[in-house]
């Protein structure tokens, strides 16, 4: 196979990275430094648990998360002026459009930003519940396997306050870049809590003081009809199959959205919005 020919040209900004990381880069002090070019890997992840995040708002949380580990950083000069002060970071590398696209899908909107970075240290859901406010608000999602309806899901999970987002370790998608673009930089907000068996951790929760609210579309009850005061799961199933049975067994109830005419069905990430604004709207002003 041939190699394809690359451009030399100096790219059109600068980054100034300090001496020691240049010592540890082993680059001869003086000597010019050539741009870095990243390998293609697999689209967005990478080896030994760490993947590549894009998106200025996924990479600009991420930068600020003091529980992430970063390790490169390739911006392009669009990339590196929208996300500014990048001086004190090490581990900044100029690069051009073509470098961080061969990181990903072709299409992947990347804003000139890729980011290298360790997954977040994993919650376990004892601790969720150790921690939780007497007014809170928890999302369990059952079958939903897309990664970017997740990353839509922890994105209203944070606008609306929610505690954390629970998905069944089997079945639920890696946390790759395409997931942290969806959140917005909502996967440094909301913990993403991976549970080995979603029925068994609903019981947890129950015995946390929480009331479970499974949302199904052929329910009697509307959402507003349920008492949303104190400790809640909602509980939402992937559009078409739902919630599985046993999950649906755990629900102290099960309520619908209004929704009706020829398209009744919302996007799981839909329906989780529109369920978090229910929850904040008739729950008191005070809650954490």
């Amino acid at each position: 196979m041939s190699k394809r020919k690359t451009s030399h040209r100096r790219s059109s900004f600068s980054v100034r990275i300090p001496e020691k990381a240049i010592d540890n880069h082993s680059l001869n002090k003086g000597a010019p430094q050539p741009k870095a070019r990243p390998s293609p890997s697999l689209p967005g992840k990478t080896g030994a648990g760490t993947a590549w995040l894009y998106g200025i708002h996924a990479v600009q949380a991420a930068l600020n998360n003091p529980k992430r580990r970063h390790r490169r950083l390739l911006v392009t000069a669009s990339g590196a002026e929208a996300l500014g002060a990048l001086d004190r970071y090490t581990f900044v590398e100029p690069a051009d459009r073509q470098a961080i696209e061969a990181l990903f899908p072709p299409g992947t909107v990347h804003q000139g930003v890729a980011l290298l970075a360790d997954p977040l240290p994993e919650l376990a859901l004892d601790e969720i519940l150790a921690n939780l406010a007497e007014q809170a608000v928890l999302l369990a999602l059952d079958q939903v396997t897309d990664p970017q309806n997740i990353g839509a899901v922890l994105r209203s999970a944070a606008a609306f306050g929610a505690a954390a987002v629970l998905v069944p370790d089997h079945g639920a998608p890696e946390v790759t870049g395409a997931l942290a673009k969806a959140a917005s930089g909502a996967l440094e907000r909301v913990p993403l809590v991976r549970v080995g068996n979603l029925a068994q951790s609903l019981d947890h929760c129950k015995a946390a003081g929480c009331w479970i609210v499974g949302l199904a579309g052929e329910a009697e009850a509307l959402l507003a009809d349920i008492d949303l005061k104190g400790r809640s799961v909602l509980v939402l199933g992937a559009e078409g199959p739902g919630m599985r049975r046993l999950t649906r067994e755990k629900c102290d109830f099960l309520a619908r959205l209004p929704t009706g005419g020829p398209i009744a069905h919302l996007n799981v990430s839909n329906a989780a919005a529109v369920s978090l604004y229910e929850w904040a709207r008739r729950t008191p002003a005070d809650k954490n």
